[in-house]
């Protein structure tokens, strides 16, 4: 359907760009697979926890912590050479890859029998985490207009939510009932201690088969292309995406953007005066992303309803409310992060997230137990769900510049990851020496300190094309 021109819908000027709605939705959603896998994969081991505990016979936090953690190593080397790969290779050529070690490391560690296979299969998969969690929203933000942009990488947030989400159901209705009094043997002994656990994982091997299968069938990156010297093929993607007035306009401006451009990545070139803010203000918005501390209630979930009081049986339903609440405010960050903008929606989740988990610390010290809890890790995860959970892949997919956006999306990932790995792995040892009521005040404390100081560095990028804001942050 034709639509008005204005200056959010880019580089055509004096045109109406005939944007192909029903072509820009499939290949986003097709790329947005590699979220859903991300969302499950990441997740899936919330609930499997606890039954593939009992049979590793893990008992030290540290143990418990490293696996939980060890995919994050993955994830750490994933993101980090999906940069040079896919600015070799083809950000298509590298999203295929994610998906075949999806399928790998979901059936490998549910068939895994010595903790040693488990972690290294699991790490396998963090790889492939990295990878989609790095491509995923660059593709879409390279095929996206600029006025619908916001919302399409949204929608790869969507699909983390609904992977999540797909983990949390999946796992509560694999698992059979698990008596209140239950020991750790007779959990160990039970069919959920000995297959269940392992049914979990494999189940991932589903959706990763479809990812696998629908990335053969879209499109190389435009922007990917024109970079390496094929102007005529991203020009007939851009004709298909919005016509040839739009696909010349915009080969135009992409071009503009490349001049010195090398095919190979140069990682010095992020250092270079003009970009070094860009990198740092990536990274910053990375690292601040995971240390607001709200994977720990996606990973240790199990751990802070137990200490509200609640017993086993009671745990997996109560995650899967907690994935509800997620996946329903992910679509107003959805509906609403290009038109109020990303930097209002990513203040307000940090504003949101110190106040809540003042409460929430407020409720452990006081020894409030009970639905209060679960209410106040719902407003978390809905707060975090519609501000800094899509704005921040928003904004990463956004501010860099088109000649080194693989590297520099790369580190900053990278960044995201060990930001995750640290916070993940010294969530239980803090939990046992100041617990959870000082725990989650320590997140409090980030949290107004991400306010402050993302309230003084970060730009709007509502509306603008990537050339545009490239433009604005780098010229």
């Amino acid at each position: 359907m034709p639509m008005i021109p204005s200056k959010a819908d880019g580089p055509v000027v004096g045109a109406v760009p005939n944007y192909n709605l029903a072509y820009i939705w499939s290949i986003s959603l097709v790329a947005a697979l590699g979220g859903l896998l991300f969302g499950y994969d990441w997740v899936v081991i919330s609930g499997a926890d606890l039954f593939y505990e009992k049979y590793f016979q893990l008992t030290s936090p540290s143990a418990i912590g490293w696996a939980k953690s060890c995919a994050l190593v993955g994830c750490l080397v994933g993101a980090l050479l999906s940069g040079t790969l896919s600015d070799k290779f083809g950000r298509k050529r590298l999203l295929i890859l994610s998906a075949f070690l999806f399928a790998a490391s979901s059936l490998g560690t549910a068939y895994a029998h010595t903790y040693t296979t488990f972690v290294s299969w699991r790490i396998v998969g963090g790889a492939a985490i990295g990878m989609a969690s790095n491509l995923s929203p660059m593709y879409i933000a390279e095929v996206a207009p600029a006025g619908m942009r916001g919302k399409l990488v949204s929608i790869n947030q969507l699909t983390i939510v609904i992977g999540i989400l797909l983990a949390q159901f999946i796992n509560w209705r694999i698992a059979e009932p698990v008596p209140a009094n239950a020991t750790a043997q007779q959990i160990l002994d039970s069919w959920n201690g000995q297959t269940g656990w392992r049914v979990m994982f494999a189940a991932t091997a589903v959706p990763a088969f479809c990812f696998l299968l629908g990335m053969f069938f879209v499109p190389e990156s435009p922007r990917w292309l024109a970079k390496n010297g094929q102007a005529q093929a991203a020009r007939a993607i851009l004709a298909r995406i919005g016509g040839e007035n739009y696909a010349r306009e915009a080969i135009a401006a992409i071009e503009a953007t490349l001049i010195n451009a090398q095919e190979k990545v140069n990682f010095r070139a992020l250092l270079e005066p003009k970009m070094r803010y860009i990198l740092l203000l990536g990274v910053a918005l990375a690292v601040m992303q995971q240390w607001c501390g709200i994977n720990v209630i996606f990973y240790y979930t199990k751990d802070i309803f137990t200490a509200a009081g609640y017993p086993v049986s009671d745990i997996l339903l109560n995650i899967v409310i907690v994935g509800l609440a997620n996946l329903s405010f992910t679509f107003v960050a959805i509906f609403s992060v290009d038109k109020l903008g990303r930097r209002p929606l990513f203040l307000a989740g940090w504003a949101g997230l110190a106040l809540i988990y003042l409460l929430m610390g407020a409720t452990y010290a006081q020894g409030i137990k009970g639905v209060v809890v679960v209410a106040l890790v719902v407003a978390a995860i809905g707060c975090y769900a519609c501000t800094l959970a899509p704005v921040t892949w928003v904004i990463l997919s956004e501010i860099f510049p088109n000649r080194i956006r693989g590297a520099a999306m790369s580190i900053a990932v990278f960044a995201l990851w060990t930001g995750c790995f640290t916070l993940t792995q010294s969530f239980p040892e803090l939990n046992a020496r100041l617990g959870p009521a000082w725990t989650f005040w320590i997140y409090a404390i980030i949290c107004v300190v991400g306010f402050f100081l993302f309230k003084a560095t970060l730009p709007e990028t509502k509306g603008k094309t990537l050339e545009e804001i490239e433009k604005e942050l780098v010229d």
